[in-house]
């Protein structure tokens, strides 16, 4: 009997730090606790071009989402990388460069001279791709290679299922979960390179699946099934809809319940088991009428329904949680971390 208790320890030991060293890409991220996404954190046709203040103005660490397109010029012919809601650009998008990278600059170049590693990255780049046409896809990676001594990098293994430690500096990139941004970003690059951008996993969902089927699909699904794959050299990191929690998403939340949390609870658990960071988008709570540029179908209707899933997403140790309101999230996050334990094991910083 002591002898089988004993091996079963083992056991239980050696798969614990299996999981652990598995996931390197848990290591630093906000010390396992939640931090603020800015979503959309870009003008729309001249508007609201302040978000990145605003976001910036919020503290640190975040993440801040940069929409992506291609702007061709018809007629000199050279392109350029914009930030954009629409896949459809006109020429007068901000590019990346100017918005994002040359906005940052002093806070990158004043992190760097302070070299205080531990509070780094400071910032979460996190790109949403409008197409994947090849050329926007190289000019981001061409574009990234003028500020990698900004950016956090890992190195590109023969092997894509061994993951490389992060070289930790200001800025993190992530991307979504295309397949044709992999062979860019990861696939045609030489092993021994430095990977200057991270992708996310696959969630699985029927395709052949529509409508209220889709919706029921999305929230009852095992978390199992929902994501099959372990985090690799390129994917760290498991984007989420609110679909996935709360059956029709904000529109049709109704009340928060018990089940709701643990489907919650399931998914983040889900997530870092397999070695990933998860965000949720996006949890706004507005008045409807409001002016804002935001979208209706991330409203839950009132700034008392959405913080009852701010509180809940904490709790749960999400990592990243998207909102159209960066001041209120931020106030929040601050008053909480105040009252929250440490962060558990997986999530200690290496």
């Amino acid at each position: 009997m002591i002898m089988l208790v004993r091996r079963c320890f083992l056991l239980l030991c050696a798969v614990g730090l299996a999981a652990f060293c598995q996931s390197p890409s848990l290591g630093f991220l906000k010390q396992g606790h939640s931090s603020l996404d800015a979503h959309n954190c870009y003008p729309y046709n001249g508007q609201w071009a302040d978000r990145i203040d605003r976001a910036l103005s919020a503290g640190f660490p975040l993440s801040i989402e940069q929409d992506l397109a291609w702007y061709l010029d018809s007629v000199t012919q050279s392109g350029r990388v914009v930030v954009t809601h629409s896949a459809a650009t006109h020429g007068s998008e901000p590019t990346l460069k100017s918005y994002f990278f040359e906005r940052v600059r002093p806070i990158v170049e004043k992190a760097l001279m302070e070299n205080d590693t531990k509070r780094w990255p400071l910032i979460v780049l996190h790109f949403d791709f409008k197409d994947n046409q090849a050329p926007l896809l190289h000019a981001v990676w061409d574009l990234l290679g003028e500020y990698e001594p900004w950016l956090t990098t890992a190195v590109r293994t023969a092997d894509i299922q061994k993951v490389a430690e992060f070289e930790v500096r200001p800025i993190l990139v992530i991307t979504e979960d295309s397949d044709a941004q992999q062979r860019v970003f990861f696939d045609e690059i030489p092993t021994g390179s430095k990977l200057r951008v991270f992708g996310s996993a696959h969630t699985n969902l029927p395709r052949t699946k529509t409508g209220q089927e889709r919706e029921h699909l999305e929230v009852t699904l095992p978390v199992e099934q929902l994501l099959t794959e372990h985090a690799n050299d390129y994917k760290r990191w498991w984007n989420n809809s609110w679909h996935e929690v709360e059956e029709g998403g904000q529109a049709r939340a109704g009340s928060w319940s018990d089940s709701k949390m643990a489907r919650l609870h399931a998914l983040v658990d889900r997530a870092h088991e397999q070695g990933y960071w998860i965000r949720f988008y996006t949890l706004d709570g507005f008045n409807p009428d409001s002016r804002n540029g935001w979208s209706a179908d991330y409203n839950f209707g009132s700034a008392e329904a959405v913080q009852v899933r701010w509180q809940a997403a904490t709790d749960a140790r999400v990592d990243m949680i998207a909102t159209d309101q960066y001041e209120d999230l931020a106030a929040f996050l601050l008053r909480n971390a105040k009252h929250l334990p440490p962060a558990l094991p997986g999530a200690v910083r290496r």
